[in-house]
């Protein structure tokens, strides 16, 4: 059944030294410990591999466990008897328990690979099934067979609470689709589904109580009972919890339309198609409010056994409660000042009704009040800040900000987001040698108000360091002061947005330039301050506050996301965010999480059969009208999607902003990030630091020739679709690039220079080409920055 070899192993990632703390293996999550032997050996698998299980049963998880293999091998694996004497593999469990999994549940397990086989032993079944996930990963189909690296693994969570928000109300998300994301949760070790049933758009769950909510509210796209408990049982099998999410008193849109009576405003209501946050706002002073509420709980409870039930509680819109007199009397009458208590009276009877359902509440930040049990638990879109006050306060806590996986972001800005508040380090202390800069600024945004705040620069003995205050926002540290002349300079900051980075003109004392979140450039004004700002100090929890952190949640909200596309805004960047969540603090290299993360994006479509991959050629094939889609895949590689909220705020502009605006772009088929163009970033590194990196120099030189030569097929295909033609700025933009890379590799690479006149008019071109087209940026104007620069006269 299995032979033994000490060959080297001919890992996916390459070299067998490790890179600590996270090693060269094809993980992730990394595990909390990673042995190798000092003799590196490889067990040889075979198609008479084996699986047997003792302690308790893992259900259909070994025969899920055979057929993968078989998917990984592309073999057919011979039968094997009920309980094989000298199985290939073997869990030996220590304890049973049910298999409904709960937020304490034992996912720890060893893994144990050697010649005598593969072992997983586990305290319970969940920490055997996070064990079969990692043996998966580690089956590498090499040069001469199939093969596990021996090695011993100790493994358990840093967090219980590692979560996906999926959202079923924006856009409706069918069964099967969702019994995808749980086996790509399994695989990244996630164990919450957070499912987002209402909205303002949508009512998702049929009411036995309650009919109307779907004949009026759900344009016949719900789930029936039988449906979520299939969900359920699904997810179960895999270990993964399913908390199911109503949404009260605001996000009510649906329910006013179906049981008007209940709301703080007569309507009449139509259904809502458009995005925002909306005025339909539950009647808090009404028991046919409560009666609904508790019919709700009854009804949810009866199909989700999870002791854990999310009522949303956020962006609660007041309008209606301050309109009606009534309500207001009631205020006055109950001592309620304002409608922050009327919330919280109203949770306290929610949590009432839950109580008594065996159910403990689950919402975002809004639902925060000292009046309501520590018991709660408390998910922050507001961040570390609210997130560490909650902690301070003796409440339970998880993190979504930072997580928004609807927002193209790249990998490396979900990673580096940390759960702890961290603290400034006396970043802020400006000693009697320094000197220090001040500035304001302003950034309107294409929606809502601009964001403005203040950054201080400040030079000491050891260089620049500096600090930015967004106003009603806790102070941060800034990274990577560079001035790229005497009055631009430049740093990153890692926001509520996105990777952050200012590119600003100081003169005399005023300021301009632009922000650029993540690849999307904000034009920004400031001026000079006078004295360096106060600022709001980071809410950091001392270690035992910390305790109450429980984890976090990706959150992939439905606006811009249909289920023809639900596996390339998810995967494989959710891995990221599921290794933040278990590994340790200090894993936490992002070069090592992308060659792991680029191993992984493989195995996954191919052992768990996530379609991240063929999603995007079914879009690209739809638009190029035609199966050769080389030509979009090429143009791919030198854009984006415009990052942060762009997209969103530019269909808001638009008057696009509703349910069914087409979300049939080329913008639409694009992964969040282009791993060409963050290689491109690091071969242009390599080579202005070394002018002789000829590697460096080819590897550009081939991306850009190979632009060019594409530049006529893609053009074609643009004349030939009408939802292609609006990206032919596009296509002629990346073409001029690739001419303006080639130069500019060749004059880096001899160590020419180019006069002020010349660099201005290559600037000009790069300025031009980094604007927004059809949702989508340009990503390879930002390397291309980085050679123009190493041309300037020193």
């Amino acid at each position: 059944m299995l032979r033994y070899s000490l060959l080297t192993a001919g890992l996916l990632l390459g070299s067998s030294a490790f890179a600590a703390p996270a090693g060269d293996l094809p993980l992730m999550p990394w595990p909390a410990k990673v042995e190798r032997p000092a003799t590196q050996g490889a067990l040889v698998l075979t198609d008479k591999t084996s699986v047997n299980v003792t302690g308790d049963d893992l259900g259909d998880a070994p025969t899920r466990l055979r057929q993968r293999i078989a998917l990984q091998t592309g073999w057919m694996l011979q039968p094997q008897a009920a309980k094989p004497e000298h199985a290939t593999i073997t869990f030996a469990i220590a304890r049973k328990v049910p298999t409904q999994p709960m937020p304490d549940s034992d996912e720890s397990y060893t893994l144990t690979v050697n010649a005598s086989g593969v072992n997983i032993a586990a305290n319970t079944r969940f920490g055997a099934l996070r064990g079969m996930e990692t043996l998966l990963q580690l089956i590498q189909n090499g040069t001469e067979n199939t093969f596990i690296p021996w090695v011993t693994i100790d493994d358990s969570p840093r967090f219980p609470w590692r979560g996906l928000l999926l959202d079923s109300a924006r856009h409706f998300i069918p069964p099967d689709d969702i019994k995808r994301q749980i086996d790509g949760m399994a695989a990244a070790k996630l164990n919450v589904l957070h499912w987002h049933l209402t909205d303002d758009q949508g009512w998702r769950f049929a009411s036995k109580r309650y009919p109307k909510l779907t004949q009026l509210a759900s344009d016949g796209l719900f789930y029936t009972p039988d449906q979520m408990r299939e969900i359920v049982r699904y997810a179960t099998a895999r270990g993964i919890r399913v908390v199911p999410e109503i949404d009260m008193p605001g996000h009510a849109s649906a329910i006013a339309v179906a049981y008007p009576e209940l709301m703080s405003a007569p309507g009449p209501y139509e259904m809502e198609r458009h995005w925002g946050v909306l005025k339909p706002v539950l009647d808090p002073t009404k028991e046919a409010t409560y009666a609904f509420a508790e019919a709700m709980v009854t009804e949810l409870t009866a199909i989700f056994p999870d002791p854990y039930l999310h009522i949303g509680g956020d962006e609660v819109d007041d309008t209606q409660w301050k309109n009606n007199a009534a309500i207001q009397t009631f205020m006055r009458d109950n001592s309620l000042t304002d409608s922050h208590a009327l919330q919280a009276y109203f949770n306290r009877k929610l949590e009432t009704i839950l109580e008594k359902h065996h159910r403990r509440m689950v919402g975002w930040d809004e639902i925060f009040h000292p009046d309501l049990p520590k018991s709660i638990l408390i998910q922050s879109w507001q961040g570390q800040d609210a997130l560490g006050q909650v902690a301070e306060k003796g409440y339970k806590g998880i993190l979504s900000t930072g997580f928004y996986l609807d927002q193209p972001q790249s990998t490396a800005y979900h990673y580096r987001n940390e759960i702890v508040p961290q603290g400034l380090n006396n970043v802020d202390v400006i000693g009697d040698n320094d000197s220090a800069q001040s500035w304001s600024f302003s950034m309107p945004r294409l929606k809502g108000k601009p964001v403005e705040g203040s950054f201080t620069l400040v030079k000491g003995e050891s260089g620049w360091r500096g600090f930015i205050d967004f106003s009603g926002k806790s102070r941060r540290a800034v990274q990577d002061i560079e001035w790229r002349s005497d009055n631009q300079v430049t740093f990153t900051v890692d926001t509520w947005m996105g990777e952050t980075r200012p590119v600003v003109t100081v003169n005399n004392d005023t300021l301009s330039g632009y922000f650029l979140l993540g690849n999307a450039r904000y034009p920004v004004s400031g001026k000079l301050l006078d004295d360096v700002p106060k600022g709001i100090v980071p809410v950091v929890p001392d270690a035992s506050q910390q305790a109450n952190l429980s984890g976090g949640e990706a959150a992939l909200w439905a606006e811009n996301v249909v289920a023809p596309v639900l596996d390339i805004k998810l995967w494989p960047r959710a891995f990221a965010v599921a290794e933040r969540l278990w590994s340790a603090q200090d894993v936490n290299d992002i070069d090592n999480m992308y060659t792991r993360l680029q191993a992984i994006d493989a195995w996954s479509t191919v052992s768990v059969g996530l379609q991240q991959h063929s999603q995007q050629q079914a879009y690209f094939t739809r638009l190029a009208n035609n199966a050769d889609t080389l030509p979009l895949q090429i143009l791919a590689q030198a854009v984006e999607p415009a990052q942060y909220y762009t997209r969103q705020h530019l269909k808001f502009q638009a008057g696009n902003y509703h349910q069914f605006e087409p979300l049939n772009r080329f913008a639409d088929a694009l992964n969040a990030e282009s791993n060409t163009v963050r290689q491109m970033t690091k071969w242009v590194d390599r080579l202005v630091s070394d002018a002789e990196d000829n590697e460096s120099a080819e590897a550009l030189r081939h991306v850009f020739n190979r632009w060019q030569s594409n530049t006529s097929d893609v053009l074609a295909l643009s004349e030939s679709n009408y939802q292609l033609k609006a990206i032919k700025p596009v296509i002629q933009e990346v073409d001029k690039l690739a001419s303006i890379g080639l130069r500019l590799t060749d004059l880096v690479a001899r160590q020419g220079t180019l006069d002020d006149k010349e660099i201005a008019s290559i600037q000009n071109e790069l300025d031009n080409a980094a604007k927004i087209q059809d949702e989508v940026v340009i990503a390879a104007v930002y390397p291309l920055e980085t050679l123009l620069n190493a041309t300037r006269n020193q």
